[in-house]
């Protein structure tokens, strides 16, 4: 039982929930920029939490059903057609041996997540299916998908055709605001530097990938050159020579060396990444407590999101 690539599109790679508890052999986390997306995408299936499913970037994947089994789109706003017809996105759709899956490039955001009921079976490695190519780990072979790849899935039992109303889906645009929490390295940014950093917008550069993103605007000094090589956690915000922030992701090296002025709130990470280059990013302080609070708020809000099913 399989699905074959026939086109891989821009960059396609396999995702489960990430690669947990191995910063210490110098492993990162890869897993699902947008975690909302690629949780809501299992959810829908009714597939267990983090099966594999396939982030799509910017879209043009095509694939050829090779089993009968039920496909759901979530994530950017990607044209999904099944045999040439259009479907909706954020609904769970049946698909039969033969039948033509083609994702269109995106008009807003960037990242979609393309599951399988039951989820691509994957063997795991160092406990994840994850893909990170700068490692070259996870997936198929540690690489993108690529045309003529056989991905390897279950006999397709059947689901409740669930779907997530329209106006409950996330709205992608061109400008966000992350909020940053301040890490120990702060004091190193005087109060000019702090004031510029968060009063300024950033433009994404076209040099973000999944290790980070790489932002231009008013740069940002630091009375630190470099520090020894340390641990660095997901949303970590290096200020590098040329005072440019990067926003540090699932593919960030486990330690270096650049200052940072804080670490982003993980929500606003994912919105970061559904941003192309050319978009515009703000920064915003928030406390630890408050931090917290948006963080038990989102998974609230996702555990009691409503999902209905769409009856023949």
């Amino acid at each position: 039982m399989s699905v074959k690539v026939i086109q891989p599109g821009l960059l396609s790679l396999l995702q489960d929930g990430g690669r947990l508890g191995q910063h210490r052999i110098g492993l990162t986390n890869g897993g699902p920029l947008d975690p909302e997306a690629f949780h809501t995408c299992n959810r829908l299936l009714q597939n267990p939490e983090g099966s594999t499913a396939i982030e799509v970037s910017f879209g043009g994947l095509q694939l050829e059903a090779q089993v009968d089994t039920f496909i759901c789109l979530t994530g950017a706003i990607m044209t999904l057609r099944i045999n040439q017809q259009e479907q909706p996105r954020w609904e769970v759709l049946p698909v039969t041996a033969g039948d033509s899956i083609h994702i269109e490039f995106a008009e807003q955001g960037c990242r979609g997540y393309l599951g399988i009921a039951g989820g691509f079976d994957v063997e795991p490695s160092f406990t994840s299916t994850a893909t990170v190519m700068r490692e070259g780990i996870g997936g198929l072979n540690g690489d993108k998908l690529a045309a003529g790849d056989v991905l390897p899935c279950p006999a397709g039992e059947i689901r409740q055709r669930l779907y997530l109303e329209e106006h409950l889906q996330p709205k992608y645009h061109d400008i966000t605001t992350v909020r940053v929490i301040p890490g120990y390295q702060q004091k190193h940014f005087n109060r000019y530097q702090q004031r510029r950093f968060f009063s300024h917008g950033y433009t994404v550069s076209d040099r973000c990938d999944r290790m980070g993103y790489r932002l231009e605007g008013p740069a940002i000094e630091c009375d630190i050159e470099g520090i020894l090589s340390e641990g660095i956690c997901f949303g970590a915000i290096q200020i590098p020579a040329d005072g440019q922030p990067i926003v540090l992701l699932n593919d960030r090296q486990t330690i270096g060396g650049y200052p940072k002025i804080g670490a982003a709130l993980s929500l606003d990470c994912a919105r970061l990444a559904q941003l192309r280059p050319g978009s515009q990013v703000h920064f915003a302080p928030i406390t630890q407590h408050a931090a917290h609070n948006a963080l038990h708020l989102a998974n609230s809000f996702q555990q009691r999101l409503t999902l209905k099913e769409r009856r023949a």
